[in-house]
């Protein structure tokens, strides 16, 4: 970028975001073009063009291309060697092996969070199913998503064991889209909603071995229904 360029996109960033921080742009850029990925919105193997994501998230190009790194150490985005980014393709062994790795962790924080979980907790995850329930009633898969999301972090978080924790959240990105892509078969959504259910109610009597295993479960199901490269 020459020196014209440099001052034309800092008097952009200056105009557009006033006193808002270049990391808080980078970090909403990011955000919001992790939703976008893990939805569905922007599917594998769709090309990512700089300017158009600019126009479209209204930042400049600099909080773009740091959040296309971002996603890119996330494992959601390639960044290819002609400077082009496209959204990962989807591999059936990475996949499988990815869910037996992430189940078993999940199992382990459901199995310790059985330990150390609360009435107020249990109660707190209860009104997060019965979101999740309405949500899938109306059919609003995104927000549906984002309360899933929420009850797993939860119930990794009640686990408080935060080595367990950092490796949970260097895996879920990859593993919240391949779900999402999953999610959008009815049969599969419904399923996983019920399967949710089953595991509220262990939670609730605070069975962990039983919950572990149900958790393992509840990943592993997810793999017939993604459409994935199988090289």
């Amino acid at each position: 970028m020459d020196k014209k360029a440099e001052i034309a996109e800092f008097a952009d960033n200056a105009a557009t975001h006033g006193g808002r921080r270049k990391g808080q742009l980078h970090t909403e850029a990011a955000g919001r073009l992790r939703d976008m990925i893990l939805s569905g919105e922007l599917p594998p193997g769709s090309r990512l063009r700089e300017l158009q994501l600019c126009e479209q998230l209204g930042v400049s190009r600099t909080p773009v291309r740091e959040a296309l790194r971002t996603l890119a150490a996330e494992g959601l985005v390639d960044l290819l060697p002609n400077r082009s980014v496209v959204v990962s393709q989807l591999h059936a062994p990475d996949l499988e092996h990815l869910f037996v790795v992430f189940g078993a962790v999940e199992g382990l924080a459901a199995e310790l969070a059985c330990q150390r979980i609360t009435e107020d907790e249990i109660a707190e995850i209860g009104r997060l199913l019965s979101e999740m329930v309405d949500y899938h009633a109306r059919k609003e898969r995104a927000p549906y998503m984002r309360i899933n999301q929420q009850i797993h972090r939860r119930t990794v978080e009640i686990a408080a064991n935060p080595v367990l924790f950092s490796v949970w959240q260097s895996l879920v990105p990859r593993v919240e889209r391949a779900r999402a892509l999953a999610n959008l078969d009815t049969g599969r959504w419904t399923g996983a909603l019920f399967e949710h259910t089953k595991m509220f109610t262990v939670l609730a009597a605070r069975d962990g071995k039983q919950l572990a295993q149900l958790t393992r479960e509840h990943f592993l199901n997810s793999l017939p229904f993604l459409e994935v490269s199988s090289e």
